[in-house]
């Protein structure tokens, strides 16, 4: 893996991954739900089979992020719809046929094979839990149906042909619903907790949870149907994977795709053991099998991830601090600027990073580094803020110049409130690095992400609970450095003043 075999050796070596070669693997993503994990699998053991190389780069997130990977050329090829396709990324509903989408991709230098031989659409779905949903038995039925509470996917919310204009088509102004992630859904609408959840017509879950599909009685969703994506300039270069590629065409039914997601989602299976199951090969093991080889992978990946990007953190916040803290200019800039770039969600700012830095490890250290900026540069600034003003006027009566006041004075002075800003930091880089892994940083969001795809709880602890704990041993490491650095008659003062 380009951006996580040097992560044992040295965490520089981790920033700097390879440069590709012309004859390097096809990079096959995913999105991050199940049956996108399973067509991604299918497609890398496919190119191996054939005797080229694949790397893996699943669960990337959404439809934008994967397909912002795809136009920067970070990767080379991953699964997707024909109604997405035309909806959410080339934003006209009117293309309907293949032939029409195709044609409207070229522009964008992009090619798609021809359908895998199933249509994936969307579809609205009512809890066994709900006692009225027994009477409804289409869309149109929840025009007189009795108040509902409706978790829909956040991607469905959002796009054009999503929930809003379900309900102008329908007539249904009155509805609302609450934003979540799409597996979890299932889970939700199985407890009771929602009453309406939105599915594709493939899940294996519908009929294993007794959800009560609705009809889509005035034709409101278009065809979904699986196809493959690539840009145009790979599909010329490597006319070989593309030969690959264009052999999964017609070859996958509705019942077949329904089958794998099954074998995954419901019997527990791994996406390599789908992926063999659809050549009709046997092996892979059940997921839930917990590997501690890949355990200790993952936890390199993700402390160089938090040191490497503390560290950075560390070297542009103090200075910036210590900037902020000369006069009122600089403090309402540097704060104010740092404080927004807290705001922006952790997803949205790696997706910001892709043009720039593409995917894997520099755009999720790019993030980092400036999601650690604000608790050091803060810290510091109060830091040096609350000396004493007598303690100050001494620097002049001393003769120190500007450097040695800062370096013998007002760091030592303020380095409690810089190791609380620090210890902050690391520990929201802690978590915020589990995110990494929907643009290939792999550590423990491996794990999450993966988990979350398939409702796995057992998946997801995988990764959260070494997350919790590193981050409890990171902030254990800091208080002990605390007390090492922290001058002797600063802790005298402070064990006086009963600080």
């Amino acid at each position: 893996m380009r951006n996580t075999a040097a992560a044992l050796a040295f965490l520089a070596v981790l920033i700097l991954p390879p440069a590709r070669c012309a004859a390097a693997p096809v990079v096959v993503a995913s999105k991050s739900f199940t049956e996108s994990y399973i067509l991604a699998e299918i497609v890398a053991q496919k190119l191996e089979r054939r005797g080229l190389a694949a790397e893996r780069r699943f669960g990337m997130g959404g439809t934008g992020m994967t397909f912002d990977a795809l136009v920067a050329g970070e990767i080379d090829v991953y699964p997707e719809y024909t109604g997405t396709i035309a909806e959410a990324l080339l934003k006209d509903a009117g293309l309907r046929e293949w032939e029409d989408i195709s044609e409207a991709l070229k522009p964008l230098g992009l090619v798609m094979t021809r359908p895998l031989g199933f249509n994936n659409t969307y579809a609205l779905a009512v809890s066994p839990r709900f006692g009225p949903g027994k009477e409804l038995r289409s869309v149109s039925d929840l025009r007189d149906a009795p108040p509902m509470r409706i978790g829909l996917s956040h991607e469905f919310i959002k796009r054009s042909d999503g929930f809003e204009a379900l309900k102008r088509h329908y007539g249904l102004p009155a509805l609302t619903a609450a934003g979540m992630e799409h597996s979890l859904a299932y889970q939700a609408a199985e407890s009771g907790a929602v009453d309406l959840i939105d599915v594709y017509s493939t899940d294996a879950k519908i009929e294993k949870l007794g959800l009560r599909l609705l009809a889509d009685d005035k034709e409101f969703f278009p065809r979904y149907e699986a196809v493959l994506l690539a840009r145009r300039d790979f599909a010329e270069s490597s006319p070989e994977a593309w030969k690959v590629f264009s052999e999964l065409e017609g070859a996958i039914s509705d019942g077949e795709m329904r089958a794998l997601n099954a074998l995954c989602d419901i019997e527990k299976y791994s996406f390599k053991a789908a992926g063999l199951s659809f050549f009709g090969l046997e092996g892979g093991e059940k997921r839930r099998k917990v590997e501690w080889s890949k355990l200790a992978y993952r936890t390199a990946e993700h402390l160089a991830l938090v040191l490497v990007s503390l560290l950075a953190s560390i070297l542009a916040g103090v200075p910036l601090g210590v900037l902020a803290s000369r006069n009122k200019f600089f403090e309402r800039t540097i704060l104010s600027v740092s404080g927004v770039i807290q705001t922006i969600p952790s997803l949205a700012l790696l997706c910001f990073f892709i043009p720039l830095f593409g995917i894997g490890t520099w755009p999720a250290l790019a993030a980092l580094f400036l999601y650690g900026l604000l608790p050091i540069v803060r810290n510091t600034f109060l830091g040096i803020s609350s000396i004493p003003a007598s303690l100050r006027e001494m620097t002049a009566v001393l003769g120190l110049s500007g450097m040695q006041d800062i370096k013998w004075v007002k760091l030592p002075l303020s380095s409690k409130g810089i190791m609380a800003g620090i210890k902050t930091s690391a520990v929201i880089n802690v978590g915020t690095a589990t995110l990494a892994a929907f643009i290939g940083a792999g550590g423990y969001g491996t794990f999450i992400v993966t988990g979350l795809a398939l409702n796995d709880i057992p998946m997801m602890l995988h990764g959260a609970v070494p997350a919790a704990l590193l981050a409890l041993l990171i902030q254990w490491v800091f208080d002990g450095l605390e007390s090492l650095i922290t001058p002797a008659g600063l802790k005298a003062h402070l064990q006086t003043s009963g600080a």
